[in-house]
């Protein structure tokens, strides 16, 4: 078999972007595996130039409970093959739940009120403007779909089977350079049934992980068989089943949003940036607060927000942190607060802008009775 010029190109653009995506997807996704091994072959097969022609690269229907990771996992896939999390074509079903709103995403036909007004929401530009040169492939997300209007899902059918999709002024929109997306909360009570049993005789009894992963399996297809066709799913390349997260990966991603505040306080204040050490007891505050089975990583990701960006961006805001200065989290003797300790530190080689350059202050998070909200006291 002769390997054409262009897919030579391709296998050297993409031949560093998949030598160790698994382990980069692995970093920022937390606790889900096992899907995050059902995409990348799919990748290996485009940069191998084994795709089969006349079809997208790979279409996966991610399925699972609220804040398990679906839309991150695109995200972060978009970061790792183009730079940007933002680098992907988003489609939000919940914007196109009647048939007459299908308009917006192809523009109107010929003949009806707003032909040639009505710009369409996908086209050939946008699709290739969020690829890059590291990449040619384009992501292609279709959140919530479940929510999608009837005329939307017969529309996806043309694009998931021949990668065509006609738009309302008859030009044509190829999706063979496109891995899509469609994630979907269909059947995610069933699957939380599954991994935390009501009360009752079957909730105290203990399962292996294997075991549990088919029956989380099993109650997904058997909701998808219910919500959507035949003709619909057996489009689909792979359909991926994503887990209610355990304690331990909560933990590790109460560490990753720790990190990526850090880095957050170092790119945007550059030379006025700090450091903030968040001591376990603080750890344990946050995620006693956040870790909710039934919300997944969302629910820790306001948490922190709440108790731990806010105050921080409070003392920012009142110049209340040196440069190069150290700010520590712990729990307060009450036990229901958290309290900020700021050390000052005079940055080398500056003079010192303060004569109590070792003055140390003491800030205490408490909850205000009446609205719950964070206060400085």
């Amino acid at each position: 078999m002769r390997t054409s010029a262009g897919q030579k190109i391709r296998k050297q653009e993409m031949s560093f972007v998949c030598s160790d995506l698994l382990g980069g997807l692995s970093e920022k996704i937390i606790g889900q595996p096992e899907a995050l091994k059902a995409i990348v072959p799919y990748l290996e097969t485009y940069q191998a130039g084994l795709a089969p022609e006349g079809r997208p690269a790979g279409v996966f229907l991610l399925l699972g409970p609220t804040g398990t990771g679906k839309t991150r996992t695109v995200e972060v896939l978009a970061d790792l093959l183009h730079g940007s999390e933002k680098s992907l074509l988003r489609v939000d079903c919940g914007e196109f739940q009647m048939d007459h709103e299908v308009a917006k995403l192809i523009g109107a036909p010929p003949g009806y009120l707003g032909h040639r007004e009505t710009q369409p929401w996908i086209t050939q530009q946008k699709l290739n403007a969020v690829s890059s040169e590291h990449c040619e492939l384009s992501l292609v997300l279709f959140d919530e779909i479940e929510k999608a209007a009837p005329s939307l899902m017969r529309l996806l059918l043309g694009v998931l089977d021949r990668a065509t999709l006609r738009l309302g002024d008859s030009s044509t929109v190829s999706f063979e350079r496109t891995l899509i997306f469609l994630t979907s909360n269909t059947g995610a009570k069933e699957m939380m049934r599954q991994i935390l049993p009501a009360f009752g005789f079957g909730g105290g009894t203990g399962t292996d992980e294997g075991d549990q992963a088919r029956r989380v399996d099993r109650a997904g297809a058997a909701s998808l068989r219910k919500k959507f066709s035949p003709e619909f799913l057996n489009r689909i390349d792979a359909t991926i089943s994503y887990g209610p997260l355990g304690r331990a990966s909560i933990e590790s991603i109460l560490d990753l949003q720790i990190r990526d505040l850090e880095r957050l306080i170092e790119e945007r204040l550059g030379p006025a940036a700090f450091r903030v050490e968040v001591l376990p007891e603080a750890r344990r505050f946050l995620l006693a607060r956040g870790a909710a089975p039934e919300y997944g990583a969302r629910d820790l990701r306001r948490t922190v927000e709440r108790h731990l960006a806010h105050p921080l961006a409070g003392l920012v805001a009142r110049d209340g942190i040196a440069p190069d200065g150290m700010v520590k989290v712990s729990v307060a003797a009450d036990g229901a607060t958290l309290e900020f300790l700021c050390e000052e530190r005079r940055p080398a080689g500056r003079r010192p802008l303060r004569t109590d350059l070792r003055r140390v202050d003491y800030l205490v998070l408490a909850e205000d009775a009446s609205s719950g909200a964070p206060t400085l006291v």
